[in-house]
């Protein structure tokens, strides 16, 4: 007994732990190492065996007495300090385990795992890559989606027709087989996934020709997937029931299909705003002008170019941008930004006329650029 480990330490609490931090420090090892999250492991449910062992003492009031007086001799009966109160003590691991998660809890799913009842299919993830505009006014697709279909010639039993699957030996139907060890404590029990029937409880002697045995064949399927106008980069779509199959009558999964939109050559999009850069003429700037901008639906809105329009300047036409996914009689506004292109090659002609515009002008205009300076230089003192 002197090479067994301290039963708080086990449970990696204090001498002084009350019910809920045992209870606490029990659940968080016990789904660490239960056999059924480290299929194989034997470490890990020796380890399992310990930390149930450690509780099961713990959590009894007077074993708890008995083992913080005596230590591990109280529960030797081959004699010792308490000359073994509890050597006769008999607990069942699994149903430690069930007295908190339920009955056939699942490690993985947090609920409780009916084995041989309707189990619900898997969901599958797919990307989708769809153009700028798509996106925008919405579309619709054709994917092809490689699936499980149930097996139609065996009815997703598995078995060849006119046979049908038998109840496993050896565990009896259940999908468990329960498992006796000695201990120290007296006879504890473990409760494994039967490994002759995975835990269905049926076994197929006698497979389906077109499954062999498993009850699903693959197949390629064609859908038609509509995009709501106004999604956006890096959203999904839900198509309810067309992933994977149930089994046993269980509800068929869901396909997530995430969308990767292209960019565009001229707009850019933040939300439902779309966004234009639009060049024009110094001449357009100074005096104004009309002037066509192009739709992303291949129209022109004729907009009015103030006189004076500095560059950088931008407008909102309202109601020109992107839907809103959610409700689509919200839209964002297209915001254009005029740009002022500057001539790079010239004509001496040109030039010259040029100068005759900037001397006519005056002293004023062209002064702008001290009077910037000047401003400047004043905001430092």
């Amino acid at each position: 007994m002197a090479n067994k480990k301290d039963y708080y330490d086990t449970l990696g609490v204090s001498k002084s732990a009350d019910d809920s931090e045992l209870k606490s420090a029990y659940r968080k090892l016990a789904k660490q190492y239960h056999p059924d999250a480290n299929p194989g492991d034997q470490q890990a449910e020796d380890k399992f065996k310990e930390i149930s062992e450690a509780y099961a003492v713990l959590s009894d009031g007077d074993k708890r007495a008995a083992y913080d007086q005596y230590g591990h001799a109280a529960f030797d009966s081959g004699g010792g300090g308490g000359g073994g109160f509890y050597g006769n003590v008999n607990f069942d691991m699994h149903d430690i385990f069930n007295n908190f998660f339920g009955d056939g809890f699942d490690i993985f799913g947090g609920g409780n795992r009916k084995r041989n009842g309707p189990r619900r299919g898997s969901d599958l993830q797919m990307r989708m890559q769809i153009r700028f505009e798509e996106a925008v006014f919405g579309a619709t697709k054709e994917v092809q989606l490689p699936v499980h279909e149930t097996c139609s010639n065996c009815n997703g039993s598995g078995a060849k027709p006119g046979t049908h699957p038998e109840n496993c030996k050896d565990c009896g139907g259940s999908g468990q087989v329960r498992m006796m060890q000695q201990t120290l404590l007296g006879s504890m029990t473990t409760v494994r996934t039967c490994s002759t029937c995975r835990g269905e409880g049926k076994v197929v002697k006698d497979p389906c020709g077109s499954c062999r045995g498993i009850g699903k064949i693959r197949v390629t399927k064609t859908l038609n997937v509509t995009i709501p106008k106004g999604i956006d980069h890096e959203q999904s779509i839900r198509l309810t029931g067309k992933g994977e199959p149930g089994e046993k009558g269980g509800q068929d999964g869901d396909l997530l299909i995430t969308m990767q939109i292209q960019p565009h050559k001229l707009f850019a999009r933040e939300g439902t705003n779309l966004y234009l850069d639009v060049p024009i003429t110094f001449v357009q700037a100074t005096l104004g002008d009309e002037i066509s901008i192009p739709m992303l639906d291949g129209s022109e809105e004729n907009y009015q170019i103030k006189a004076g329009t500095q560059p950088g300047a931008v407008a909102h036409l309202r109601n020109k941008g992107v839907p809103d996914v959610r409700n689509n009689r919200n839209i964002g506004d297209l915001v254009v930004t005029f740009n002022v292109t500057v001539p790079t090659h010239l004509t001496e002609k040109q030039k010259d006329h040029l100068r005759a515009f900037n001397e006519a002008m005056g002293s004023e205009y062209n002064n702008h650029k001290n009077n910037w300076f000047d401003k400047i230089k004043k905001s430092f003192k």
